[in-house]
């Protein structure tokens, strides 16, 4: 065993891009783990709609934060990255490599620069009072009520994204301090390799796209309709995720079919390009590699055993 090992290797990128396909290649080549970096992924029985890795393949690689939580449970950064840090370490100590993969910017950077989120428990009032707001005036007020208060969040902050917003808020008024002062950095916690996987956008389009229709096809509408029947609302936070609430306002016959899918499409093109807000083109920290072809693996393996190889001053078994 190589002591106080800290390696973290994370594919990081858009939507549909094939994050998850490369981290399984990978982990398998150089006796990996893999580490959910993909808010949506954490609950169980939403499975087509967040195109979460099939059962299939998390038998061949072990899968960390999948399948943690019933739809109805909270979950935020703070809880993830307490469970994360605690699954890198392990990992290390097992001398397997830790792969972090996904698309949820707040968990890949909070972990890599070792972000430490304030332990603010949720206000349920305040919550209600705050979401009545935003029904009543738009969360273009709720955004402009944060920019008054944290400039710093609110430009980081889609106004649109009213969870978001109202968490920022609740930290604020629950403290005095606004939630870009209280989340402190403790940087290079790992000896991290960031692997960003990119395509043309015409061609990513067109990706999430057919990915979104074979979900469709796959019985989305009717992972839907078995969360509604359980008792499970739509105004539950893990039912933010893009689609669910589209889908059941289509059960509940308030958009057609057509309407549903381009909406779905419309918005997962948005969160794509959100992402590449997150996980910039400039930024230095990241390996950028066209995900168009196979050609960019081979070079991607070779950068992953070096980096491994450096920080444990030693030779890489590959499988």
């Amino acid at each position: 065993m190589i002591k106080n090992r800290n390696i973290l290797v994370a594919i990081v990128g858009p939507t549909a891009v094939g994050k998850s396909n490369l981290a399984i290649r990978l982990a398998k080549s150089l006796n990996g783990e893999i580490l959910n970096g993909d808010s949506r992924l954490v609950y169980r029985q939403m499975d087509i709609g967040t195109d979460k890795p099939s059962l299939a393949n998390r038998s061949e690689v072990k899968h960390h934060l999948i399948d943690i939580l019933n739809p109805d449970d909270t979950y935020n950064l703070s809880l993830y990255l307490d469970q994360a840090r605690s699954i890198v370490d392990d990992t290390n100590n097992m001398d397997k490599v830790p792969f972090l993969v996904g698309g949820t910017g707040q968990y890949i950077w909070g972990l890599i620069d070792g972000f430490r989120s304030p332990n603010v428990a949720p206000n349920n009032v305040l919550r209600y009072q705050l979401q009545q707001k935003a029904q009543d005036q738009g969360s273009i007020a709720l955004w402009n009520q944060l920019e008054l208060v944290d400039p710093l969040s609110a430009s980081k902050i889609d106004y649109r994204n009213t969870r978001r917003i109202i968490r920022a808020l609740e930290v604020y008024l629950g403290t005095g301090i606004p939630i870009s002062q209280a989340q402190n950095k403790n940087t290079n916690l790992y000896e991290s390799l960031i692997i960003g996987l990119t395509m043309d956008r015409e061609h990513l389009y067109n990706k999430i796209d057919s990915r979104i229709d074979q979900m469709i096809a796959n019985g989305w509408i009717e992972e839907v309709k078995h969360l509604l029947g359980q008792g499970y609302s739509p105004d539950m936070a893990s039912m933010y995720s893009i689609g669910y609430r589209d889908i059941t306002k289509h059960i509940e016959g308030q958009m057609d079919l057509d309407d549903t899918i381009s909406k779905i499409k419309t918005d997962t093109h948005r969160l794509a390009r959100s992402q590449y807000a997150w996980f910039k083109p400039t930024d230095p920290r990241i390996q950028w590699f066209d995900a168009s072809g196979e050609s960019s693996y081979e070079l991607i393996l070779q950068m992953a055993i070096s980096h491994i190889s450096k920080s444990t001053h030693g030779d890489v078994i590959i499988s």
